[in-house]
């Protein structure tokens, strides 16, 4: 099984709508080996509302998990959230693939998030 990793943030991206699935996808990589509130924060470009809706929700279906190291709050993507995080990317490599470029009305990222290992 191919393994894709994202490129978590590109300035081109800033002005475009991102979509619920897409942002959980790119908080995932950034949890992938354990992030602090704030990085996700500024990496995901995410305000401190959206963020904490996204991490209590990715809480609360064990996609993230929570954990205390020297006294501050740590992130880490779950094994449940690196599934999701791998079927995403295979769907939207898949989309991609399928459509040329993806012109359907679902959102792919561009190619350059979705470079291969």
């Amino acid at each position: 099984m191919k393994i894709l990793e994202m490129k978590v943030w590109d300035p081109s991206l800033s002005q475009k709508r991102r979509d619920k699935l897409y942002i959980m996808a790119e908080i995932l990589e950034l949890a992938r080996d354990g992030a602090l509130k704030t990085q996700i924060m500024y990496k995901a470009n995410l305000s401190f509302t959206q963020l904490n809706y996204y991490l209590k929700f990715m809480l609360k279906i064990n996609f993230l998990e929570r954990f205390v190291k020297n006294g501050k709050d740590f992130y880490k993507a779950t094994e449940k959230g690196l599934e999701f995080l791998q079927r995403y990317q295979e769907i939207t490599e898949l989309l991609k693939i399928e459509n040329g470029n993806g012109q359907n009305n679902f959102k792919v990222p561009p190619p350059h998030l979705l470079k291969s290992n």
